[in-house]
């Protein structure tokens, strides 16, 4: 049988691996300009470092599964409610898919005819998919998203902690900085593209947000180490 492979399959892992691994380099990157803005040791920069790749990965992953998991749940009552309802007026719900049908321009007896095969095939299936609009593609996977979230951050976070880990000192800002920006664009223009999206109005947007989080971070920074010098 013939298959079509579309954009939207890939829509779970995509969102989490994107989000972890965008968060994974604006975040590290944010704090490591921090630091080094308030005129920190190299070697504290970079416990700092490693302290918010560990503390930010496990962080997407808890929130990934929690929220994914609630999702999770709540597809999981509907579908039950949906089969009692099955269950206990099998008619009324033949009814109710028909009128989904004819909403979706097909004529009362098509759409009759449409409902009943589907609902002999397989009436929850049918009902979640065009009632509740839950299918294979959108349904929910905690454990796919917190893995995936908590390995893009760490991946995104090991760039700017490995370049604020060989710059010279008072390159260390400008390098952090530029590298982040840099990165960030091309995951924006990457996950666009797998994404089936256009590329540009992503790269634009990942790369202004990050570079203005990254700007305040730096400024609280030298602030800070103003006050306290």
């Amino acid at each position: 049988m013939h298959r079509e492979r579309h954009s939207m399959e890939k829509i779970g892992w995509l969102r989490a691996a994107v989000l972890g691994a965008n968060d994974g380099i604006v975040s590290t990157a944010s704090l490591l300009l921090g630091v080094a803005s308030a005129n920190v040791t190299q070697q504290s920069l970079l416990l700092t470092g490693v302290a918010g790749l560990v503390a930010g990965a496990m962080s997407m992953a808890t929130g990934e599964y929690v929220s994914v998991s609630s999702q999770a749940d709540t597809e999981k009552a509907a579908l039950a409610e949906e089969q009692a309802e099955l269950n206990s007026d099998f008619q009324g719900e033949h009814r109710e898919l028909t009128s989904i049908y004819v909403h979706r321009g097909l004529d009362l007896a098509l759409a009759k005819q449409v409902a009943e095969k589907l609902m002999h095939h397989d009436a929850l299936g049918a009902h979640a998919r065009d009632e509740l609009g839950i299918s294979e593609i959108t349904t929910a996977r905690p454990l796919q998203a917190a893995w995936a979230s908590a390995l893009s951050f760490a991946a995104g976070a090991i760039l700017p902690l490995c370049v604020a880990a060989i710059a010279t000192t008072e390159w260390t800002i400008l390098a952090i900085a530029c590298s982040a920006l840099v990165s960030l664009a091309v995951l924006g223009g990457v996950s666009a593209k797998v994404g089936g999206a256009p590329i540009g109005p992503g790269v634009m947007r990942i790369t202004f947000w990050s570079a203005l989080a990254m700007g305040v971070s730096s400024g609280i920074g030298a602030l800070f180490g103003l006050v306290t010098g």
